[in-house]
């Protein structure tokens, strides 16, 4: 296997880390007092790099992305990022009464973009993610795959290093979610971005990171972490990604067995 290098942008200066989570915790109130979901998190995301957060559902994944994204705050430990990451979730959340164009334009706005730089900014982020003609179309013209790069292109449109994903292709069909994985590769080394993606698909994780990270069910503490030094472009059907796979999944079914055990 040949280690896939991580793209970084050639602009941009030097920096530690894009996030870094450092012995964090989280709880929430529960019937029985405190519910401990998340247990001393300590990870790195260099910059440029595609990390996956891999686990079963209830791990506190999706509580993690949260706290990254400052939508929350950890109840011990701290989190630094460089810059405002931009955050894409597993319903797109665009808003209907708006063309794709005007969707993606509105993020232009909130960033401060000058009003007359944002119609061809919002068109270049809509040609790279391969929707070119697009602008003028209402959401509900647009297909589950269309919607889902509307989304992308308006993450991208808030120009943070750090790129924060929620299982963005969960809902999607499989030759869609296929193309959008070849799209996200794409998008990721054209752009140097880094990126944290949590999912609970052991192919797909492999699929897209250079490390994977598995979290251990509730409470969620990391059990392990791969490299992947297979070369992009990566496929699915894969031998390489299928042993790689298998190899996650058994640590996956373990973590579930001993938690059912508790």
């Amino acid at each position: 296997m040949a280690t896939a290098s991580a793209p970084v942008k050639e602009h941009a200066p030097a920096i530690p880390h894009a996030a870094r989570i450092d012995h964090v915790s989280k709880s929430f109130p529960g019937t029985a007092g405190r519910q401990l979901v998340l247990d001393d998190i300590t990870l790195d995301v260099a910059p440029g790099e595609f990390v996956t957060l891999l686990g079963a559902s209830g791990c506190g994944k999706s509580t993690l992305l949260n706290l990254v994204a400052g939508l929350d705050e950890p109840s011990a430990g701290s989190i630094a990022t460089d810059g405002r990451p931009a955050l894409m979730f597993q319903d797109h959340a665009l808003f209907p009464w708006l063309t794709a164009g005007q969707n993606v334009e509105l993020a232009l706005k909130l960033r401060g973009v000058a009003k007359a730089e944002r119609r061809p900014e919002a068109e270049r982020l809509l040609e790279l993610v391969r929707l070119r003609d697009a602008h003028g179309k209402r959401v509900h013209e647009l297909s589950g795959g269309m919607r889902q790069r509307v989304a992308l292109a308006r993450a991208l449109a808030q120009d943070s290093r750090l790129l924060l994903m929620d299982e963005p292709f969960a809902a999607l069909d499989a030759i869609t979610r296929d193309v959008l994985h070849d799209e996200l590769t794409r998008i990721w080394r054209e752009t140097g971005l880094s990126v944290l993606f949590v999912t609970h698909n052991v192919r797909e994780a492999v699929r897209l990171a250079q490390r994977v990270v598995l979290l251990s069910s509730r409470p969620g503490r990391i059990a392990r972490q791969w490299t992947v030094d297979i070369p992009q472009p990566r496929r699915l059907e894969d031998s390489e990604v299928a042993e790689l796979s298998r190899e996650i999944t058994e640590e996956l079914r373990g973590e579930i067995r001993r938690h059912g055990q508790h």
